[in-house]
């Protein structure tokens, strides 16, 4: 597709729509994700795509779609004045970055608004301000939210003579403890120290990751919470300065301080805990003067206790099971607070009900990962048959065919279950992960499966140290090979039942390593019998 290229003739923006074009910068299911919203509202949908994108999903699913630049994200989803340029030249009037990429980058928000552009998200100065995580932390001391015990200024890296100092202010903290990038997140930066002896060194590669990720060094120390759960809260605010919190997810299940599942609400939490949380995330976003969607997240340790770790100023991965549980469009809300439009009356309806829920979702990421280490294991979807039936939803960017390739985060697609309960929920999510068929690549599904029969996550006992904990690849491997041989076997059996008496030839099984490695590499969903040709 050349740029610029239209895909079916623009609609004219409906009646009240708060844009009439919108560019999304930004790729595979959360760009779907947006491009339906602004389809729901009568705005033309702009995409943008990289030379790998050329004919992805988003591209097809566009009004519009321009090229941005090769695959690689620095010259393409990365590149700040492409993607001004592009909304220029398509004449768009918004751009709503999605997440991830330039959603948290102060400078894109800049040049957006510089070109006379609506920005949908918080504003520039709203990013510079919460995206430094020393100056949120700051910020949440002075309206009296616990922050998580540690320094309030930049470790001074490079400067030996003052290293006696930091160590003796490590050990007021407490070990063990984390070095944490200022600048960012994901996990990059985070490195834990059990010993002073260790400090200068996990400083000096925390501080080199932090500069190769963000283009900042800066970092800074705070206690080890553990075990603990990692709680978020979902904040809405509009130019008047309100501010509202629509609920609350619980996000601890985790490896490497990366999410894996998310659930809404947090599983356990008294009504009083939750409406302090909700209450101390709101004067947060008050005191930040938060215009459009953010994310406060907080540790909540085994006492009960919540310490404050940061804000997102953007649209979280998760946010929809946040929309399951209250009613609300968030990414409608984004836009039309974006326009300078108050919050709506669904929104405050919203964050009225939402210190007591009435309803429980579940979502889990599906990513081109092997499940033994979760490193990415790019390929080529043969099959994708996502489930359905009632209160499960399903966001993914895939179509059979495409490529997952290793230039972008491996996420293809959340499956969410939404019931009346979290037992409700729980047994819709593992009936449909059941019936989910991903092959043709290595996936996260294995696990997911596994995690949802596991009695501690069942239960509600949820840390950050969970996966880590209790994740038995190997032991789970031996069991999906055995479903898969007993699934091959019967089918062969059935087959050979038919009306011609021929019986089928027993399914050849791949060759798998004897040894303890496990064997995803044969397949990312075993059941499948129709993987196993005869």
């Amino acid at each position: 597709m050349s740029g610029g290229a239209s895909l079916r003739k623009d609609a004219s923006p409906g009646d009240g729509a708060p844009f009439g074009r919108v560019l999304v910068a930004n790729r595979g299911e959360i760009a779907l994700r947006i491009i339906r919203a602004c389809h729901d509202l009568g705005m033309t949908a702009i995409a943008v795509y990289s030379d790998v994108d050329r004919d992805a999903a988003h591209v097809q699913a566009a009004d519009a779609a321009y090229r941005i630049g090769p695959g690689a994200a620095g010259e393409s989803y990365l590149n700040i004045e492409r993607i001004v340029a592009v909304a220029r030249e398509a004449k768009a009037d918004a751009i709503h970055p999605g997440y991830g990429f330039l959603s948290e980058r102060a400078a894109f928000a800049a040049a957006v608004e510089s070109a006379g552009l609506a920005f949908v998200g918080p504003g520039s100065a709203t990013i510079a301000r919460l995206g430094d995580k020393l100056a949120a932390r700051r910020l949440a001391r002075d309206v009296g939210v616990a922050v998580v015990p540690g320094t309030l200024e930049p470790i001074p890296v490079n400067s030996p003579d003052e290293v006696p100092g930091i160590i003796e202010a490590a050990e007021g903290i407490g070990f063990p403890l984390l070095v944490k990038a200022a600048a960012g997140g994901g996990g990059r930066g985070i490195r834990r120290v059990e010993r002073a002896v260790d400090l200068p060194a996990a400083l000096a590669a925390g501080s080199g990751e932090a500069r190769a990720a963000f283009g900042d060094g800066s970092v800074y120390i705070e206690r080890e919470i553990r075990p603990a759960r990692h709680v978020e809260v979902q904040l809405l605010g509009d130019r008047a300065r309100t501010v509202v919190a629509i609920g609350e997810r619980d996000c601890s299940t985790q490896r490497r301080h990366q999410k894996l599942v998310e659930e809404a609400p947090a599983p356990g939490l008294s009504d009083e805990l939750r409406r302090d949380l909700l209450s101390a995330a709101t004067r947060l976003g008050q005191a930040a003067e938060l215009e459009n969607a953010a994310t406060a997240e907080f540790l909540l340790d085994p006492s009960g206790a919540f310490w404050f770790l940061e804000v997102n100023t953007r649209l979280q991965v998760e946010h929809g099971v946040t929309e399951l549980v209250s009613g609300l469009d968030i990414v409608r809300e984004q836009f039309l607070l974006a326009a300078g439009r108050p919050l709506s009356a669904e929104a405050r309806a919203a964050a009225e009900a939402a210190a007591r829920p009435g309803r429980h979702a579940i979502e889990v990421r599906l990513a081109a990962e092997d499940p033994l280490g979760f490193t990415p294991a790019p390929g080529r979807v043969g099959r994708w048959t996502p489930p359905g039936g009632p209160g499960i939803r399903v966001d993914d960017g895939i179509r059979p065919g495409d490529r997952v390739t290793a230039d972008y985060d491996p996420l293809f697609a959340k499956i969410l279950a939404v019931g009346e309960s979290r037992e409700i929920a729980l047994e819709r999510l593992t009936t449909a992960l059941d019936a989910t068929v991903i092959t043709g690549l290595q996936s996260t599904l294995p696990f997911h499966r596994w995690l949802l029969r596991d009695a501690a996550f069942r239960s509600g006992d949820l840390s950050t140290e969970l996966v880590a904990e209790r994740w038995d690849p190997i032991a789970a491997d031996e069991r999906g090979r055995a479903l898969a041989k007993a699934a091959a076997i019967a089918a062969a059996a059935v087959a050979g039942a038919g009306p011609q008496g021929a019986r089928a030839a027993t399914p050849r099984w791949p060759e798998l390593d004897p040894g303890p490695t496990p064997g995803w590499t044969a397949t990312a969903h075993e059941e499948a019998v129709d993987r196993w040709p005869t």
